[in-house]
């Protein structure tokens, strides 16, 4: 009873109803055109200009199923109501030729069968009701339906509950039958093809590269103003109480690192969150570099071969995010150690090359470190160029080369 009229049955009736009431526009122009052959016969005046019209009423809908929209409606539709699993069904309109195939089939099959389904749930309870209460009043028996046939006879009026019933559990049964073959067919007809499995991988890898450049982005900003911030607390705490202007300068430098910091921080948030208002992110380029070393606490010398403002935006940017990190690893690595940085702009290329002494004090680096080398690797070789990092000749040596094109 509970396959005949659970939730589940009553939802997929509801469902071949809907399909029932999306039949109509096309029977009524099936029975225009039958009509139009039969001298202006109506369909609904005798079962096979009805039957002619349904079968009509079919190809126009299934035109109407090649519509790309369709699809997502009719999904929605599966979903709500006859219980598949979600993630065997397509989403997106349908693009390619056999997915716009597959659901004009299924609406055609919906509206097809939700048609016949409908005929029968308005033809069948008002007559189930009049046998199953045919015994109980005499006053029936002079009906049409009772002047001939079986009910005319006693054994017929007896019976005539019991074929009632059997009629209402016929239908119920006819309704989830027909309910559970289109939730059978809805993942053949509505799933997703080989081209939307296509599509759903690649958008889910551009969004993996987008991720992947946040995290750069946030290791590289925060973890360079960390180690910044770091190493200027602690040379502050050392000189307290002997040169009060220098820990002044060490706290206003603090203060400028961290609301930059936070700055960045929010812009990375912000695509993090899908703001609209967010734009992109607000990173800085080579223009800005002259300000980063002066926050770092370092003592830097610094070169540079060449304009900037030649360098492309997208070149320049990841340029700065290179040499901001190699900064932190001096930090980390190399104490307060004097940093030497060259940056050189010529034949096409953008070559940068840092150098910083290797401190016996510097912290031991942590387990699971060297995920900002990683990611200047990473910069470099998406820009078309390399890097390399490594001890050399008593320094840690950090150098990149990219084309100015990036790689295009």
């Amino acid at each position: 009873m509970r396959a005949l009229f659970g939730v589940r049955a009553r939802h997929r009736w509801v469902h071949l109803v809907l399909g029932g009431a999306l039949l109509m526009p096309y029977f009524l122009v099936g029975s225009v055109i039958v009509g139009s052959f039969t001298h202006g016969t109506s369909a609904f005046a005798s079962f096979p200009l009805a039957l002619a019209s349904f079968a009509v009423a079919l190809p126009f809908a299934a035109v109407s199923g090649l519509v790309p929209i369709a699809r997502p409606l009719l999904v929605f539709g599966v979903r709500a109501l006859c219980e598949v699993d979600p993630a065997a069904l397509a989403d997106g309109p349908a693009r390619s030729r056999d997915a716009r195939l597959r659901a004009a089939t299924w609406y055609t099959l919906h509206v097809a069968t939700g048609g016949i389904l409908s005929g029968m749930s308005l033809a069948l309870p008002p007559f189930t009701v009049f046998l199953i209460v045919f015994p109980l009043l005499p006053d029936l028996r002079g009906t049409p339906y009772s002047t001939s046939g079986p009910l005319t006879t006693g054994w017929g009026t007896a019976l005539a509950p019991v074929a009632g019933i059997a009629m209402l559990l016929g239908l119920a049964a006819c309704s989830a039958a027909a309910g559970a073959l289109l939730a059978r067919l809805a993942p053949v007809l509505l799933g997703p093809t080989p081209a939307d499995r296509l599509a759903v991988a690649e958008q889910r890898a551009a969004e993996l590269a987008v991720r992947n450049r946040l995290a750069r982005e946030l290791h590289d900003s925060i973890g360079h103003a960390l180690s910044a911030v770091t190493l200027q607390a602690s040379a502050a705490r050392r000189v307290l109480d002997s040169d009060p202007g220098f820990v002044r300068d060490a706290l206003a430098a603090i203060e400028e690192t961290t609301r930059r910091t936070v700055d960045e921080l929010d812009s990375v948030l912000g695509v993090l969150r899908q703001d609209d208002d967010a734009g992109d992110l607000a990173t800085p380029d080579l223009a800005a570099l002259a300000g980063l070393l002066s926050r770092t606490g370092l003592e830097v010398a610094y070169t540079l071969e060449g304009d900037p403002a030649a360098v492309p935006g997208l070149v320049s940017r990841e340029a700065y995010r290179i040499v901001q990190e190699g900064l932190s690893n001096a930090l980390r690595h190399g104490g307060s150690s004097p940093v030497t940085l060259h940056v050189a702009i010529r034949g096409g290329e953008l070559e940068m090359v840092m150098e910083n002494p290797l401190s016996d004090t510097a912290p031991v680096v942590r387990p699971g470190g060297g995920r900002g080398l990683r990611g200047i690797a990473e910069r470099a070789r998406l820009l078309g160029g390399r890097a390399e990092s490594g001890p050399q000749d008593g320094v840690w040596r950090l150098s990149a080369r990219f084309p100015l094109d990036g790689g295009r």
